[in-house]
């Protein structure tokens, strides 16, 4: 691949490939986004080479043809609180190794010239082949974001076995426990959980974020959960932290969507809140869990379809697990609590949460899980029964519905009868 392909108009300055497209390109993986960092040149000329200014922090350029962002060489200085407590400067005398100092990561801190040749001034190719995760520069600490970023890409790269660098570790804890996580802005922290909510091991993530310290901070109702028993015969890894994370990954291995993974992170969140003298047994974790999901979307203003998923399945994915001992009544209800009748996407999202939980234990990975089998063909049994057919049939009005749910219930009792004789 042509990594020099700019096309005309060229830019003023010399213009090196950075970040992540020569991360990847190095790690064989295939690059997505192109960035672009100018030396030597100023606003003036950029916009007077055809370049379209789009950064309000800093100075950015949008080609104008190919639409690939081209920023200023620049360093930052901490002026505040939060990660958006600095002061940036642009000046054409900035170096492109004073540019690279104030990046995260030392494998994100590699640029390519002109003539392909990598200038690597803080030694990521190193870490690269070291499979290691490690800062730039002490200034690191200066953004509390960065805990974050690196936890998602311990995430990322987790089939590499990538691992955080001690001292990057110690800084991360340094910010977990300094209080500057608590400041970040809460839509901001929901980007990058939605990035690891479709990324290829969420579980990582938030492993890396235990480690550190910052899940306590972030995830208390995650984090509060390790070290509390659970019933062995149910749950052979014992602890109910570490069940959340097999579960995570086995939401992955299902190939659960974002909202699916962030349904299986929530879903016993109640178990976090169980008393001491009942342990290891959970008796009402389902519904404790429920308003604590509440407070967690609302605290990061996490979308709505998110919330709606988590909420129903911590309420309800013991009705999954137990589903082959559900009466009709019951089946209906959960039905109806799901809107399974207008939104069956959202009941298959459900069932693969519950597949998750029920898998996310230790030796029982590869168990089946045919409940849901079970509770796909209830649906479809009762989902035969339409309004439509009923009003065809002379009723009308508010009678429609009672009848509607009369033979839905009945088509669920003729299910579990057919069921109950082919299983003797």
């Amino acid at each position: 691949m042509n990594w020099w392909l700019v096309p005309e108009p060229r830019p003023p300055g010399q213009v090196y490939l950075v970040g992540g497209a020569v991360r990847d390109h190095l790690l064989g993986l295939p690059v997505g986004e192109r960035d672009w960092v100018v030396v030597g040149a100023g606003p003036a000329a950029m916009q007077a080479a055809g370049f379209r200014p789009v950064g309000k922090d800093f100075p950015v350029f949008l080609h104008p043809h190919s639409g690939e962002e081209y920023a200023l060489a620049r360093t930052e200085r901490k002026s505040g609180r939060g990660y958006k407590g600095f002061t940036v400067y642009a000046g054409p005398e900035v170096s492109l190794a004073d540019d690279l100092r104030r990046r995260d990561l030392t494998i994100n801190a590699i640029a390519m010239g002109s003539d392909g040749a990598l200038i690597d001034p803080y030694g990521g190719q190193t870490d690269l082949a070291q499979r290691r995760l490690r800062h730039v520069s002490p200034a690191f600490a200066e953004d509390p974001l960065r805990v974050l970023r690196v936890a998602r890409f311990a995430a990322r790269f987790a089939q590499f076995d990538f691992r955080v660098a001690a001292e990057t570790l110690a800084l991360m804890r340094q910010l977990a426990h300094g209080g500057e996580l608590v400041e970040l802005v809460p839509e901001r922290v929901w980007q990058e959980f939605e990035k690891v909510f479709a990324g290829p091991a969420p579980a990582e993530f938030f492993r890396c974020l235990r480690d550190c310290g910052a899940l306590a901070v972030l995830v208390p109702d995650l984090d509060r959960q390790f070290g509390i028993p659970q019933p062995p015969r149910h749950h052979p890894e014992i602890d109910c932290g570490l069940h959340n994370l097999l579960a995570l990954e086995q939401a992955v291995r299902l190939g659960a969507q974002p909202q699916v993974i962030f349904a299986v992170l929530c879903h016993d969140f109640g178990k976090g809140t169980t008393p001491e003298a009942v342990l290891p047994g959970h008796r009402g974790h389902e519904q404790r869990g429920v308003p604590m999901i509440a407070a967690f979307c609302e605290r990061y203003k996490a979308p709505k379809a998110y919330r709606e998923l988590a909420m129903l399945t911590a309420e309800f994915h013991l009705h999954a697990h137990r589903a082959l001992e559900l009466r009709a009544e019951t089946l209906l209800k959960l039905f109806d609590r799901f809107d399974v009748w207008r939104r069956p996407e959202r009941f298959e999202d459900f069932l693969v949460a519950c597949e998750a939980d029920a898998r996310g234990r230790t030796g029982l990975e590869d168990r089946a899980y045919p409940q849901a089998d079970y509770l796909r063909a209830a649906l479809r049994h009762a989902g035969q029964i339409q309004a439509a057919g009923i009003a065809a049939s002379g009723i009308s009005g508010a009678a429609i519905g009672r009848e509607l749910q009369r033979r839905r219930l009945n088509a669920l009792r003729d299910f579990r009868s057919g069921e109950q004789q082919h299983e003797h």
